[in-house]
């Protein structure tokens, strides 16, 4: 038999391949919203097996652990011979005399279907017409806006026109497939996940033509070029920028070039920011020592911070920051059913979350976590914990989701009152059926359209997506009627 020390601890709560997973009332469990293995009689006694041999090395999270490159082969066989001979000079020890033949397979199978539950997002063909069916009804694309190459944030003006932000830098003004381009757009760090990012307008636009844009905005220290989020509150006066302010500024500024966060909502007379943690994990979202970086801010439109936000300062005046624990948030929206901020966020490999925005609520980010590192390397065995506030739903596989808005018009049947998340990730709109702040259901609509960077419904009761495709696009979607 093989040697004890190899034997990782059991580990109480077992693990199932899911699609996406939904958190029950207890913590300290979870189940899957689309199960994939539940009725198989394997299930258990292989899961146990996950656990008690390969969580150590591999982690906890089986479904987490399956989103790889297989480099030995993935299919029945592979997976068995695996198992069974290890591959000594890899680190991977033999199980022949630890598990029957039939322990194996059962194994083999159950980290299998594991693979096939992220296969059900590797669509085959690009899309070769603008038709896309739903469960409800054949979708129409409109082509709004072309030619611009990562369309990050849609804004709309009146007239049926679009204020669309480029990440490269530039802004446009889109009416009838028609970009013009905008002047006095600061400088930007346009490397990497950076550039030109969100925008929204005021809520009062149509009398004082202020807009509101967040950017990956630079500094020079000792001959490097350093970067965070900020946001600018400017005037929009046909195709110039006026007036030009910036009214937050995440601190501390960092070399990286990922995980700004950067989306934003107005609300209430407030202005809501999310801020990503700028790669470093141990260090920004969990401080709060003058570090704005892995969290949600709120502040009044020109700047001013509310007496009333959660945190203070060590001299008791209060902070921008409204949350803290957060990864990499790219979706803001509030829900219109409940007037409460909603947001998504990038885990790593696996862990992609939805989340309610509470003020002073630490959402975790890395104590605990659904995903693990990219590498394959554990980051945290906890997936919550005292102090934690937990997702209402997670992604595993991660989708890398990025824009959001629910759905309040009468143009989409069966899709009014619930939510749509754009995938950056597998390139398609994930559409969240919801009962109450539960996703009970998810449909994947517009498949291989394209890296999904934003989704928003306009005054005019449809929804437009901004997409990373060929030619760099905005549709807009209707029902098709023959």
């Amino acid at each position: 038999m093989i040697n004890k020390n190899f034997l990782f601890p059991a580990i109480a709560i077992t693990s199932v391949v899911m699609f996406s997973c939904i958190k029950k009332e207890k913590k300290e469990n979870y189940t899957q919203s689309t199960p994939v293995i539940a009725e198989k009689g394997y299930q258990t006694d292989a899961a146990q097996n996950y656990h008690n041999y390969c969580a150590g090395c591999h982690g906890e999270k089986m479904d987490m652990f399956v989103d790889r490159q297989w480099k030995h082969g993935r299919e029945l066989k592979d997976l068995v011979f695996g198992i069974k001979n290890g591959y000594k000079d890899e680190g991977m020890p033999a199980f022949a005399e630890t598990f029957s033949d039939k322990e194996t397979e059962e194994l083999a199978q159950y980290i299998l279907d594991g693979i096939k539950n992220v296969d059900r997002y590797n669509f085959d063909d690009k899309p070769k017409t603008n038709l896309f069916e739903s469960d409800n009804f054949t979708i129409k694309l409109d082509t709004v806006a072309t030619g611009i190459a990562v369309p990050w944030g849609i804004a709309f003006l009146s007239g049926g026109e679009l204020l669309v932000t480029d990440r490269g830098g530039k802004m446009y003004r889109v009416k009838d497939r028609k970009n013009t381009e905008v002047n006095g757009v600061p400088d930007v760090v346009a490397e990497g996940q950076g550039g030109l990012l969100d925008v929204v307008t005021d809520v009062d636009y149509e009398n004082n033509s202020i807009i509101y844009f967040s950017y990956s905005k630079g500094k020079k220290v000792n001959g490097k070029t350093l970067a965070t989020t900020a946001v600018m509150r400017a005037k929009l006066n046909g195709n110039k920028l006026t007036d030009q302010k910036i009214i937050f500024e995440a601190n501390p500024y960092a070399p990286t070039r990922h995980h700004y966060g950067s989306r934003l909502v107005l609300d209430k007379g407030y202005l809501y920011i999310s801020v990503g943690e700028r790669g470093n994990e141990n260090q920004n979202p969990q401080s709060l020592d003058d570090n704005q970086l892995g969290k949600i801010h709120r502040i009044y439109p020109d700047g001013r911070i509310p007496a009333n936000n959660p945190f203070k300062d060590d001299k008791g005046k209060p902070t921008t920051v409204y949350c803290y624990g957060n990864r990499n948030p790219q979706s803001l929206a509030i829900n219109p059913s409940t007037g409460e901020l909603w947001e998504t966020e990038h885990g790593p490999r696996g862990g992609d979350e939805i989340n309610i925005i509470k003020p002073g609520d630490n959402y975790g980010w890395p104590k605990v976590s659904y995903g693990i590192n990219y590498n394959g390397k554990v980051i945290t065995d906890k997936t919550t914990g005292p102090g934690f506030t937990d997702p209402i739903h997670y992604w595993i596989p991660s989708i890398a989701p990025s824009g959001m808005t629910f759905v309040t018009s009468d143009h989409y049947k069966g899709w009014k009152g619930n939510l749509l998340v754009g995938s950056l990730r597998f390139q398609y709109l994930n559409l969240c059926y919801l009962e109450g702040n539960k996703v009970v259901k998810e449909e994947m609509l517009l498949k291989n359209i394209g890296r999904l960077r934003d989704v928003r419904q306009g005054p005019d009761g449809f929804i437009y997506v901004a997409v990373e495709d060929a030619k760099g696009s905005v549709f807009r979607l209707r029902k098709f009627t023959p």
